[in-house]
């Protein structure tokens, strides 16, 4: 429910407007700024010849007054929507999300949304993970990774109900039994992809379904562009797995620096064309990323830090600085004197002497008379790059 918040003229005449207004048409957000939703609605149902309203055409007016006409009842569409378990969220309620008021007058009329828990608490913690549609093995297993990475560490992940990697990252949090919320470009009741019906059902059931467009409308390019802009306002940040040089996923990466969200990608191989616009965007403006940690190092609270990346510790590591020079002054091949060692190790002989027979102690030297030389185990790990040089 969406509790206490907008007046119910005011919540009617913002459903209205999505039926009649394009998702993210900035001059009727200015209008509604300007006149209200109520006035706003009046004004372009008495149709007049001069529609008294700012940044329009005659042309366009003529459009929407007909749009106006044509459409169903509002009743009928809250109605519609009640029965597929869906509500509509608009400034004003206690469930509407602020930071999609950074939006400006591209901001939504509202939301439609379907699934039980708040949008607004939900999208406090939340990170979008978006990318290609004809995505590789590769990118699936990321998507699915980072989905259910980020749900296991408490985090709401969103993306658009597509085929690839949207489908991939809610897979992955549904999977993890965590939180998703899947942005559609169509009518809440319908399914778009129609493949993805069993989907977005599940979504529905255990996260969130969201459109701007009322029940039963239908997606087109222009919508599929300006929903990835409620994708981004709505999350901390955006993450592109797979992306051309042409994707609506980077589309969503660039609102997102807008805004001032995170814009992060994972890189691919350097010759993949699906992951060419990802590194375009690593080199301008995106951080890499390569798992959930690092996600939410950048988007989290302080102190959510991912650890630290290291190879693995050899044996090597762990000797005493004094000891590590000495065992530095053998050659691969070979024996030295201790005196040899000690010059270039910059200890006396009685210091290289300890030293040498310490590391003789723990498997790194032999003696052979007078001279000292790395045993065959110790070689690999003081010349880890392939061996002896």
């Amino acid at each position: 429910m969406t509790g206490p918040g907008a007046p119910n003229a005011v919540r009617l005449a913002r459903a209205r407007l999505t039926r009649i207004l394009e998702p993210g048409w900035e001059p009727g957000g200015r209008w509604l700024r300007e006149f209200g939703p109520v006035e706003t609605v009046r004004r372009i149902d008495e149709g007049a010849q001069e529609p008294g309203l700012p940044g329009v055409r005659a042309e366009r007016w003529a459009g929407i007054v007909e749009r106006a006409r044509q459409a169903p009842p509002t009743e009928r569409d809250l109605e519609r929507a009640g029965r597929c378990g869906a509500r509509f969220v608009c400034p004003g309620d206690t469930e509407w999300p602020g930071q999609l008021d950074d939006l400006g007058d591209a901001r939504p009329l509202g939301l439609w949304v379907r699934g039980g828990p708040s949008l607004r608490m939900w999208a406090l913690r939340s990170v979008a993970v978006v990318g290609a549609r004809a995505c590789t093995d590769y990118g699936v297993r990321m998507g699915a990774s980072l989905g259910a990475g980020l749900a296991e560490r408490g985090w709401v992940v969103v993306s658009g109900g597509a085929y690839g990697i949207d489908a991939a990252a809610h897979r992955g949090a549904l999977g993890a039994t965590g939180a998703t919320v899947a942005v559609l470009a169509c009518g809440i009741d319908r399914t778009y992809p129609r493949g993805h019906e069993q989907l977005i059902d599940r979504v529905a059931e255990q996260g969130l379904v969201v459109g701007e467009l009322p029940p039963g409308d239908h997606p087109t390019p222009s919508r599929f562009i300006q929903r990835n802009r409620v994708i981004a306002a709505l999350t901390r940040g955006t993450v592109v797995v797979e992306a051309a040089y042409r994707s609506g996923a980077l589309g969503t990466a660039r609102w997102a620096v807008r805004l001032g969200r995170h814009a992060m990608g994972v890189p691919g191989p350097a010759t993949s064309s699906v992951s060419a616009g990802v590194h375009e965007l690593l080199r301008k403006e995106g951080v890499l990323v390569t798992d959930a940690e690092e996600v939410v190092e950048l988007v989290g609270e302080m102190g959510e830090l991912a650890p630290e990346r290291r190879g693995p510790v050899l044996p090597r590591d762990l000797l005493p600085p004094a000891a590590a020079r000495v065992l530095a002054a053998l050659p691969a091949r070979g024996r030295r004197t201790a005196a040899e060692i000690g010059r270039d190790a910059g200890a006396s002989d009685d210091e290289t002497t300890g030293r040498l027979y310490e590391l003789r102690s723990l498997g790194f030297v032999e003696r052979h008379g007078d001279g000292w030389q790395l045993t065959r185990q110790a070689i690999q790990s003081v010349f880890p790059e392939g061996g002896v040089p």
